[in-house]
């Protein structure tokens, strides 16, 4: 059975899940254990709004996909999954709707059917669609994971919650696009698909199913294929408008398209790491797929011109009618086959000439964009550096013109002061000569006496000199001659007692 669980951010809901330890900070931001279907196990950034809200879509206890679901626009933003294996056979269409959106404090945790939900769950239809929201329009309830992709428990994608309205043509080509892409484009080029990852989402419209489901102005789908040193990245959009085919964009240019301008993958699925050569084949393959799904719109479109001319040629009776369609039919067909074949050929030959020429004049175009925007670069960025060096310099032209003048008034208080220190020298040497001229009588009346004090000082010391000389010798002469005579005399006296 179809199961769906919602990781609701209400106050009383969280708080009991965390209280279980089933909720942790992280899976409040993620979507639990469906991360696992993202890549990198993170879910896109920048598409958590107040009206999203994150389902883990479940079957009998095992996780299938996820959902960012809207409850104002009652459509899913998207459903993120692994490589699809399509299981053959058909699945039972019941639709099931999810009690948690509209009642938080429903204990049901997994998708059940409207009819048994109406008696369950409170304020039901209130956030989210009904089958009754169909009912009486010209859209169907089309899948953005269709049960024909999934190989376990189809009935898993029957939820009003992975659906969106689409008409019965527009829901028809989505799917063969799909298949398509995903069998001949998407799966071959990313080895086995265990490390494909698929994201399918819906842009609203202003026009909603009974003013209350929008449908969508387009719809896109974001592939992931993160083999080591193989992966790549791919993105296609598809209008709702009967005319429009499939388009393949870079996710970089998808991401643009979207409400928000979201990050779809990781680390834009390493991109650093992507093989061209992949990424070529794949768009060779969707190519092949355009072109088909061109054939395809262009036999419906005559279609309606062989009823009309068959209406108006006149029946024929029954007899004739029954005798000769065996021969005649075969005749011409026959007959009609070669020109058929022909016309596919020339038809063939026509759509890949156009082509090739559009893409040529896509490629020149291109070219002669890059090359206008990168003169434009170049110019601008050129003007830009010669006016910002223009304006450097008319800034700086006052401080300059102020820096000269400081240094000129300087100049100008150095050359006066030296022109001081000049004069006051100059004048300095007559104020010293007149006041020598002027003090040498005083000094020379002065010293005069001073001189003649030293003079005398000098006669009488000479003098007293002389004086102590003459007396000093005269002194020592009579000293001598006293000596002299007294030797003399002792003797005499001596000898003169010896005789006696």
């Amino acid at each position: 059975m179809g199961t769906a669980r919602w990781f609701a951010l209400g106050s009383l809901l969280a708080l009991a899940r965390l209280l279980e330890g089933r909720l942790v900070g992280e899976e409040e931001a993620g979507f639990g254990e469906c991360d696992k279907f993202f890549y990198a196990g993170t879910p896109p950034a920048g598409l958590a709004t107040d009206s999203h809200v994150k389902i883990c879509q479940r079957a009998e206890g095992a996780e299938r996909f996820a959902t960012l679901y809207s409850t104002r626009d009652r459509i899913p933003v998207y459903s993120a999954f692994r490589a699809p294996r399509p299981a053959p056979g058909g699945a039972e269409q019941r639709w099931l709707v999810e009690p948690q959106i509209d009642d938080p404090n429903s204990n049901l945790e997994e998708a059940i059917n409207e009819a048994e939900a109406i008696t369950s769950v409170n304020s039901l239809g209130s956030k989210q669609a009904l089958n009754t929201d169909y009912l009486d329009s010209d859209y169907q309830r089309g899948q953005l994971y269709p049960f024909s992709l999934s190989s376990d428990l189809q009935v898993a994608t029957f939820t009003l919650t992975n659906s969106a309205p689409m008409t019965q043509s527009f829901q028809e080509r989505w799917y063969v696009n799909l298949h398509s892409l995903m069998d001949r484009a998407l799966t071959p080029q990313c080895g086995s698909g265990e490390d494909l990852y698929i994201l399918t989402g819906t842009v609203p419209s202003d026009y909603r199913v009974k003013d209350k489901v929008a449908v969508p102005e387009f719809v896109w789908l974001a592939a992931c294929c993160a083999v080591p040193g193989g992966g790549w990245a791919m993105g296609f959009v598809k209008h709702t408008r009967d005319s429009d085919i499939i388009e393949d964009v870079m996710v970089k240019d998808l991401q643009k398209l979207l409400p928000f301008n979201p990050q779809l993958f990781q680390n834009n699925c390493g991109e650093t790491e992507q093989d061209t050569e992949k990424m070529k084949k794949i768009l060779e393959v969707v190519n092949q797929v355009q072109d088909e799904e061109r054939m395809v719109q262009s036999q419906k479109t005559s279609s309606p011109l062989s009823s009309t001319r068959s209406k108006r040629s006149a029946p024929l009776p029954p007899e004739a009618s029954e005798g000769s369609s065996t021969f005649l039919g075969k005749l011409m067909g026959f007959i009609a086959t070669p020109f058929t074949k022909l016309f596919q050929l020339i038809y063939y030959l026509v759509v890949a000439i156009l082509k090739n020429i559009v893409y040529l004049l896509w490629c020149v175009t291109k070219q002669v964009i890059n090359g206008i925007e990168s003169c434009l670069y170049r110019l601008g960025s050129a003007t830009i550096s010669y006016f910002m060096a223009i304006g450097e310099e008319l800034v700086s032209i006052p401080w300059k013109v102020l820096k000269v003048v400081a240094k000129v008034i300087r100049a100008i208080l150095r050359i006066l002061c030296c022109l001081l220190k000049a004069i006051c020298r100059v004048l300095s040497i007559p104020v010293r000569v007149l006041v020598d001229v002027a003090t040498f009588p005083v000094y020379t009346m002065g010293a005069i006496p001073i001189v003649c004090k030293d003079i005398a000082l000098g006669l009488g010391g000479t003098v007293s000199l002389l004086f102590d000389t003459a007396f000093g010798t005269l002194g020592g002469l009579f000293q001598v001659v006293f000596s002299v005579c007294k030797r003399i005399g002792y003797k005499v006296t001596f000898d003169n007692s010896g005789e006696l």
